[in-house]
């Protein structure tokens, strides 16, 4: 009989985050929560099946936005649909500018800091970056008012990028393509949660 390998993913004591300072949407504090949030000492990899429906573990998700600013000042996303393929079947169909995934215990064989492993691995499976692109870690998102918000916590990351120059690996990603930060303002209802939380607290300004 064949073993079916279970996807461990890297997760943290809900109470962890809780002590740390818990808070509702979007917070920019980064050098508050992430030193800590992501010290071997406090997490673990434990199965995803599990961890789904458990709100005592927040699994940490990069979530990475593309951002281009064009010559005249007009800044763009990258936004797609979500199809019924990706992981979360919770969120199917909904629109979204966040690209990223968990991380997973075969992250952290790598010689590299896993978390940083685990996004770049998920980046090159989901999209193809054909741009250079600078990287800031802007903010955290937590969402306690969704079934799937209750047991994620989102590492928001910007990716600055020369040229408008992704495309999807996957099919998945549909309708794919970079809009106009004020035409996605205007369609905000048909974006997932997460979307939203950045579009307003990051780009609504």
């Amino acid at each position: 009989m064949v073993e079916v390998q279970t996807e461990r993913v890297l997760v943290v004591p809900t109470e962890i985050f809780h002590r740390i300072g818990h808070f509702q949407g979007f917070s920019s504090q980064v050098d508050r929560y992430l030193d800590e949030l992501l010290s071997p000492e406090l997490t673990s990899y434990r199965p995803r099946s599990e961890m789904e429906t458990d709100p005592s573990f927040k699994q940490l998700i990069p979530y990475v936005i593309f951002r281009h600013t064009d010559d005249a000042g007009g800044v763009s996303l990258f936004a797609y649909t979500r199809g019924s393929g990706q992981g979360e079947s919770r969120l199917h169909a909904k629109r979204s500018i966040g690209v990223g995934g968990h991380i997973s215990s075969t992250d952290a064989e790598a010689d590299i800091n896993p978390y940083d492993e685990g996004m770049r691995r998920e980046l090159a499976e989901e999209v193809a970056i054909d741009t250079p692109y600078r990287d800031a870690c802007v903010g955290l998102i937590n969402d306690d008012e969704s079934e799937v918000g209750r047991v994620h916590l989102g590492i928001v990351h910007v990716l600055s990028v020369d040229r408008p120059a992704i495309s999807p690996r996957e099919k998945d990603i549909a309708e794919a393509g970079f809009c106009r930060v004020e035409e996605l303002l205007e369609d905000l209802d048909r974006f997932e949660t997460w979307s939203q939380i950045c579009l307003k607290a990051l780009f609504a300004g």
